[in-house]
């Protein structure tokens, strides 16, 4: 095994920025002839210099022993793991200040190779509402027929009836999970994590059985929101939006504890949910822009939020930033987040009617689901996103068929208000 070269967190007392260890963290260029960049790695399998090295780099991957320390793994075989993935894995782990990361093929390989790991049949999953739209089909259909039950609550900072919800769940099975998104897809809600904690300590005494507490951080994370320093056990990706954010991949990512995530890794390697080593190098190259990307489009979003909240054609608009200051929420927001982000939702006046001649009129925004990327996008959840939840759960969580979802770019902010305003015009 060849030890690599050590990867700096510190110059003495002074602590690396997340942005300078983006450029360089986890790579040794003199492993790979010397180049400044980490090729991609397009080989299935590794050669081993030795049988000793075989079966040793076996043990490791699989988790029956651990690597001496300093040391990698090793690579054997590519659905194991390989280069591409380690660097961004090592990245990624260091940005959330955690100790170790899996990338997975898509953000809903990551959420179902996460629950998988740790839910068994007749257990139940306690979740925030509302979730991603394919997460929300994920319980109430594929788990539900493997008879993993679920219970939802949709009010995040309410630890009372949290508490209630976690009763009734108790009731129906032991909770092996609580599965949170904050903010939430599309509606912005804020779900209170060091409370969920409390929660899930409280499940633990009562049924003997602490659940993993797993949060959604795609819409804020890495930058504006670290779940794990709140008390998550996870915090779970779907890399496609902002992480790789030029809407050009699929990937996703679980990141928490060496113990938690060794579960996680084995899971992944026998079902083969890893990523592979092209789109973990465009990863790589993402994450090197990462802040620049998702605080140029925060900046544009508080523009363009500001603008219609004032608008006559509009309702309600559910922007972070937009709680006020005293309030529950924006206590909540303060505390836990560091910034607004730059997807958000906006109640159109006249219904779906209205919304969607607005959509239709759109001339920068593009009509497409997804976020995160740096074209400024719209869509309508309850009819994409969202069109496999019940219409009285999504009447229940927020997404009603007059709620517009904004994901916004790095256009220049002028032009997306224009763009806006023609659009309202026309609604």
């Amino acid at each position: 095994m060849v030890k690599p070269f050590p990867s700096k967190t510190h110059i003495g007392n002074h602590m690396l920025h997340p942005e300078t260890l983006m450029l360089n963290y986890g790579y040794d260029p003199q492993l790979s002839e010397g180049a400044v960049k980490p090729p991609v790695f397009l080989t299935s399998t590794f050669v081993f210099r030795t049988a000793e090295d075989g079966q040793d780099f076996f043990d490791f991957v699989s988790g029956r022993r651990e690597p001496p320390e300093g040391m990698g793994a090793g690579l054997v075989y590519s659905r194991f793991n390989h280069p591409n993935s380690e660097i961004v894995e090592d990245r990624l782990s260091v940005y959330e200040r955690a100790e170790n990361c899996a990338l997975f093929s898509s953000g809903m390989a990551a959420i179902a190779t996460t629950i998988l790991a740790f839910v068994r049949p007749g257990d139940v999953i306690l979740h925030s509402q509302p979730l991603y739209g394919g997460t929300e089909t994920l319980l109430a259909k594929t788990l539900a027929g493997l008879s993993i039950g679920a219970v939802g609550f949709a009010d995040g900072l309410d630890e009372t009836a949290v508490r209630l919800a976690a009763e009734d769940a108790m009731q129906k099975g032991r909770v092996a999970m609580i599965f949170i998104e904050t903010p939430a897809n599309p509606t912005n809600g804020l779900v209170d994590i060091a409370m969920i904690r409390r929660v899930a300590d409280m499940i633990g005494q009562t049924q003997r059985h602490t659940p993993i507490v797993a949060c959604d951080n795609t819409l804020l994370g890495p930058v504006f929101q670290r779940p794990i320093e709140h008390g998550a056990d996870l915090s779970v990706y779907s890399l496609t939006k902002y992480v790789g954010g030029h809407s050009d991949l699929i990937a996703g990512a679980a990141i928490g504890s060496k113990a938690i995530l060794k579960d996680i890794k084995a899971l992944r390697s026998a079902i083969g949910t890893q990523l592979d080593p092209h789109s973990c190098w465009m990863i790589g190259r993402s994450l090197e822009t990462l802040s620049l990307r998702m605080e140029k489009a925060d900046r544009n979003a508080r523009l363009v939020a500001d603008y219609l909240r004032e608008h006559n054609k509009v309702a309600k608009v559910h922007y972070l930033a937009h709680h006020e200051p005293d309030s529950v929420a924006g206590r909540l927001f303060a505390r836990q987040c560091s910034g607004a982000g730059s997807t958000f939702s906006f109640d159109i006046v006249g219904g779906q009617a209205a919304a969607s001649k607005f959509l239709n009129a759109l001339q920068i925004f593009k009509l497409a689901v997804s976020l995160g990327g740096t074209e400024s996008l719209a869509s309508l959840p309850a009819s994409m996103t969202h069109s496999g939840v019940p219409a009285d759960i999504r009447q229940k969580i927020g997404v009603l068929d007059c709620t517009i979802r904004l994901s916004i770019g790095i256009e220049h902010p002028s032009d997306l208000i224009a763009d806006l305003a023609q659009a309202l015009n026309e609604a």
